[in-house]
């Protein structure tokens, strides 16, 4: 019976009995501050040698799936040595919101939407911008995640890997950027 059923289907299809749902645009993310595959010096971290303006990246993205609730961002290290180095963890953002402009994390733009932002691994709450070691490029991850609740068990001063569980916890899609740092002498 179900043989049956299944070439009725696709016979109906074949037909035009039943109109093809149109397919939504994907969820996907961009920056300005990621043009070519490279961090702008303004994102990278300015302390420890490190001569960067340390302004979190602008970002936009679109195709937000059904039932988002808000947004979250990441910006992750995956070459430094272990678990990688967190550069950046923030939950709560609007579902409302579609982009943020550059230095959002600083200038406090996240914090009058609401949003919370994890401590970083140089042990700041908010954006900190990547510092390589001189002579090496690294791969930084910057991932929008489109949630499925707000309710999120965080705080401010918690570290960015307690963000991540809970953020994947509650992660409906996610688009990702790679970007490398420039040489640094």
């Amino acid at each position: 019976m179900a043989r049956f059923a299944t070439r009725t289907v696709c016979l109906l299809l074949s037909l035009g009995c039943a109109a093809p749902a149109l397919a939504e645009a994907p969820f996907s993310i961009s920056s300005p501050d990621f043009f070519g595959g490279t961090l702008h010096p303004a994102q990278m971290y300015n302390h420890g040698g490190c001569k960067g303006g340390n302004q979190s990246p602008a970002v936009s993205w679109r195709g937000a799936p059904p039932g988002t609730a808000g947004f979250a961002i990441t910006l992750h290290d995956i070459d430094t040595p272990g678990r990688g180095w967190w550069h950046w963890a923030v939950v709560n953002i609007p579902a409302s919101i579609r982009q943020l402009n550059a230095n959002a994390s600083a200038s406090g733009a996240l914090a009058a939407l609401g949003a919370v932002e994890a401590r970083n691994d140089f042990d700041n709450d908010g954006y900190g911008g990547p510092c390589p070691p001189a002579g090496t490029v690294h791969r930084y991850v910057l991932t929008v995640y489109a949630l499925k609740t707000t309710n999120l068990r965080v705080a401010p001063g918690r570290p960015a890997p307690f963000f991540e569980h809970e953020i994947l916890d509650s992660a409906l899609a996610h688009a990702s950027i790679v970007v490398k740092n420039p040489p640094l002498p």
